[in-house]
C-alpha cells in the first residue's frame, strides 16, 4: 500500500515537481514579502499594516551562506536514535525575484563541501521523515544542474 504524502507543516509549499513552490505572504501596503507565512499583520516595522495575500515565491536563488548539520535536530525532525546520524548540509538561500532569505536543507548527496556562495540553487520536494503510512515531505535546496 503506497503511503500518503503530507507536509511536514500545512501550508509552507504547494505542488511537485517543475510545479513546486515555497508560498509566503506579501503586505498589500509595503509590497514586504514573508516567509515563512505570516497571517496576522505585516512585520515591516516602518509599516503601518496591510492586507496580505499569499504568494508563490521563486523557485530560484543563489547561495547566501550555508553549513553542515552535525547533530540531531529536535522535533518537528524525526530521526531514528538507533541509527548513527547521518549529517547534512543546511543552506541559506536569497531567492531571486524577492531578495530575501530562506533556509532549507540540500538534497540528499550534496555535502557543504558540494556548495559556494554565490551558487544558484533551486527548491525542490524533499522527504522529512517517513512512517509506515505516510511519508512527511518539505523541501530540499538542489544546485541547478543536479538531477535526481
Amino acid at each position: 500500500m503506497p503511503r500518503t504524502r503530507t507536509p511536514a507543516v500545512d501550508g509552507w509549499f504547494t505542488g511537485e515537481g517543475d510545479g513546486f513552490r515555497l508560498l509566503g505572504t506579501r503586505c498589500a501596503a509595503c509590497a514586504s514579502v514573508f516567509f515563512p507565512r505570516e497571517d496576522a499583520h505585516c512585520r515591516n516595522p516602518g509599516c503601518a499594516g496591510g492586507g496580505l495575500e499569499e504568494v508563490p515565491l521563486s523557485r530560484r536563488g543563489r547561495i547566501w551562506s550555508y553549513t553542515d548539520s552535525r547533530y540531531r535536530p529536535p522535533s518537528p525532525y524525526v530521526s531514528d536514535p538507533e541509527l548513527p546520524w547521518e549529517p547534512y548540509a543546511l543552506i541559506a538561500v536569497e531567492l531571486e525575484s524577492e531578495r530575501i532569505v530562506v533556509l532549507g536543507q540540500a538534497v540528499p548527496g550534496i555535502t557543504a563541501a558540494d556548495l559556494a556562495v554565490g551558487m544558484e540553487v533551486e527548491a525542490v520536494t524533499g522527504v522529512l521523515s517517513e512512517d509506515a503510512e505516510t511519508t512527511w515531505t518539505t523541501w530540499h535546496w538542489r544546485p541547478t544542474g543536479v538531477t535526481a
